[in-house]
């Protein structure tokens, strides 16, 4: 489904039996695996925040840099992976910017003061810019049952990723601040030999992209509009995400038990529930009732965020609809254009990742200033900015705002558990 003409066509296909979801190449399988443990990253610090202020004496707002360097980096390097990776490789690409999450995760659990910490994890999310974009088009290309199969194994591994990563990240950081990221070497190191001994098969010939690319596909209204999206509800995302530890109060493994609700939530309907969602509603329609109910969650968690308990469902609850946000959003994008799929990843994720890079540090500046419920008002706000785009770009959308049937059948298929 590499071209919008060819998407259109899948979709508007009538419905037949889908091949299982499950049944995929080695190939795919180590990508996935890989997935996983790079986005178990991204959760991975959030338990060990306030225990970090505390062991290098950082105050909130330098703390929740983390956040902020390592997702502006990843953002401006999405613009350039597909240039890369058109030169050297999907393999090569993947293996690069998997070696130095290894390196600098590494370095990280090795600094002594939080300034070093802010920059190794910049160089982290260089490493996680080269593997993301990479990765998701190497699925897409590579999995049987066509993109929405794909689709479906990529945001299951992000929501397994997710879930699993503060879990982790809570155990670790019982023991020390420094677990969790040397806990990331490990696991990376891990993904690094399962990619270079199982993404094999025949090199497809290499077209070099131009520099500008990720540049001039930001120029075609229908990305532009998801993108735009993308930038305000992933302000949303990572305020729930980075600042929640904060007004929470609970040590590292309470911090990771709540996020492991959340990003279980995450995965289940990202894997089970949009699909069925996108087969029986339009794209956009998905969209316009998830992101107003996503806006509203954050708008109760600015009234009740003094009792935790109260948080926590606020937490979960979110969590259950940023999947069925993602899984269309991604959908849309892999089908918006008949762009490679690699630049139209690489251009969007850019402006989603710098999103998501003002939020942390932002929330944390509104809480010293106005209290805790502020940065949860202006996460609402973000979100509902968000719907609005939709809401007044949809009749560029109009071609991806159909039903999925692809989607559907195998998200059926996974629903009653068809892994024979």
């Amino acid at each position: 489904m590499s071209t919008g003409s060819a998407a259109h066509s899948v979709k508007t296909s009538p419905a037949r039996t889908a091949p299982s979801v499950w049944k995929q190449p080695a190939q795919v399988w180590a990508v996935a695996f890989a997935c996983v443990v790079a986005f178990m990253g991204i959760g991975l610090v959030d338990p060990i925040l306030p225990a970090i202020a505390d062991a290098l004496e950082a105050s909130p707002v330098e703390t929740e840099l983390l956040f902020t360097s390592y997702l502006v980096v990843t953002g401006l390097a999405m613009l350039v992976t597909s240039w890369i990776s058109s030169r050297i490789g999907a393999k090569a690409t993947l293996l690069v910017g998997l070696a130095l999450i290894v390196v600098f995760s590494l370095l990280c659990a090795l600094s002594g003061s939080v300034d070093a910490v802010i920059g190794f994890r910049a160089g982290w999310g260089l490493g996680n810019a080269l593997f993301i974009s990479t990765a998701l088009a190497t699925i897409v290309g590579a999995a049987s049952g066509g993109s929405s199969a794909a689709i479906i194994l990529y945001e299951a591994a992000l929501g397994l990723g997710i879930a699993i990563g503060p879990l982790l990240g809570g155990i670790l950081g019982e023991v020390s601040w420094r677990g969790p990221f040397f806990g990331v070497v490990v696991l990376m190191a891990i993904a690094f030999v399962a990619v270079l001994v199982l993404l094999r098969g025949p090199t497809p010939a290499r077209t070099p992209l131009p520099f500008s690319a990720p540049f001039r596909a930001l120029g075609r209204p229908a990305l532009a509009i998801l993108a735009a999206t993308a930038l305000f509800y992933n302000i949303g995302f990572f305020t729930l995400l980075a600042f929640s530890p904060f007004p929470l109060g609970f040590g590292a493994m309470g911090i990771g038990l709540t996020f492991f609700g959340w990003g279980l939530g995450l995965a289940i309907t990202s894997v089970w529930v949009a699909p069925l969602l996108l087969r029986r509603l339009r794209l956009t329609t998905v969209l316009l009732i998830a992101l107003p109910l996503l806006a509203l969650d954050l708008l109760v968690a600015a009234f009740i965020v003094s009792s935790a308990s109260a948080l926590v469902v606020c937490i979960v609850v979110g969590g259950l609809v940023l999947g069925v946000v993602n899984t269309a959003l991604t959908e849309a994008v892999m089908e918006a254009t008949d762009l490679p799929r690699s630049v139209a990843s690489s251009a969007y994720s850019a402006v989603r990742f710098l999103g998501g890079a003002v939020a942390p540090p932002l929330a944390a500046l509104l809480w010293h200033a106005y209290g805790a419920g502020v940065p949860y008002v202006m996460a609402a706000v973000s979100v509902a900015i968000a719907a609005g785009c939709i809401l007044f770009g949809r009749r560029l959308l109009a071609h991806v705002d159909t039903a999925h049937p692809d989607a559907a059948d195998e998200g059926a298929a996974v629903l009653v558990g068809d892994a024979a």
